[in-house]
């Protein structure tokens, strides 16, 4: 019993000590429609931190416990943020539940398993960045499915615009005619501007909930010509253009280092597979990784190095178009 205790602080620590640097390193950020209806709420001369705090105080007694921890969640990890890349329909404190109790299965799984404790804080630790992988996978799917659906999109605005339609027309017509996820995000941006959002307020909550470098231009080509003329139907052509023809070389990229990309894999699964063989068939071999002192050496420095291989692999196979 007292070494369930002992690793049930090591998690605890760990936990504290890894939210404790987030805290660090994120800061103070605070979403933007967030900072606009605090500043109308309270006044738009008070501090923006003092809005902050009094608005957290009062929506804490507002919404309750839940609501509240949310909040103080939100100012350290945008989890919301990734919530809406990702396109997944769930609270932040559902999430940390999730992730909570994959990391106490962790703890529970090598006991049932016949495997020795000190395997606990591995599993666990494993079964907690599960989750947080998901949503990383989902939320690269939908944006890379975005991106593929952009040349398109633009050249759809392209064709309303020389047939007499306004830009908001354009973005409807994009949100009618094609499939999510560019229907989604088009068809709120138009639903923003109906409801009296400038269009380049709209066009920066674009921007900020799909992170891509081509809609960023996008964006700024659309501003610009606002401010000083010019034919958008001509530049979005080009826009698009200029997708489709990185794309093709995105394309040959990825079939110049396949191979590289498949041994990386190969590599970095065979030392797991051999561990997982090797303890099956005799544990008390590979035991000596944890009891020596030399094998624990051995283990953290085949860690470390397995660790920087599929760092070198991916800066190798990873060529930015």
């Amino acid at each position: 019993m007292a070494a369930w205790i002992i690793y049930l602080c090591v998690f605890a620590g760990v936990a504290a000590l890894v939210a404790g640097v987030a805290a660090v390193r994120t800061g103070d950020r605070e979403d933007e429609v967030a900072q606009r209806l605090s500043a109308l709420t309270i006044g738009a001369k008070d501090d923006p931190k003092e809005v902050s705090l009094s608005s957290e105080i009062f929506n804490a007694g507002r919404d309750g416990a839940e609501g509240a921890f949310e909040r103080i969640v939100s100012r350290y990890m945008n989890l919301n943020l990734l919530f809406e890349q990702a396109d997944v329909n769930m609270t932040v404190s559902k999430f940390l539940s999730i992730v909570g109790g994959a990391g106490v299965l962790g703890f529970v799984l090598p006991t049932l398993a016949g495997m020795p404790m000190k395997f606990a804080p591995i599993v666990s630790v494993m079964l907690v960045t599960l989750p947080f992988l998901w949503l990383i996978m989902k939320r690269k799917r939908r944006l890379n499915k975005f991106a593929a659906q952009l040349p398109e999109a633009l050249e759809l605005i392209s064709r309303a615009l020389r047939a007499g339609h306004s830009l908001a027309a354009g973005f409807n017509l994009v949100g009618q005619e094609m499939s999510a996820p560019i229907s989604t995000e088009f068809n709120r941006t138009f639903e923003e501007q109906n409801l009296g959002m400038p269009l380049e307020e709209a066009l920066n909550s674009l921007t900020d909930r799909i992170p891509n470098l081509d809609l960023k231009f996008f964006a700024t080509a659309v501003i610009l010509q606002r401010q000083t003329g010019g034919d958008l139907a001509e530049i979005l052509d080009k826009i698009g253009h200029l997708i489709r023809e990185r794309f093709k070389i995105w394309g040959q990229v990825q079939a110049l280092t396949g191979e590289g990309r498949l041994s990386g894999i190969v590599l970095l699964a065979l030392p797991p597979a051999l561990f997982v063989t090797v303890y099956r068939m005799n544990p008390d071999y590979l035991m000596l990784l944890f009891t020596d002192d030399l094998g624990k050496k051995m283990l953290v420095g085949g860690l470390v190095m397995q660790l920087l291989g599929a760092i070198v692999i991916q800066k190798i196979v990873n060529i930015k178009v």
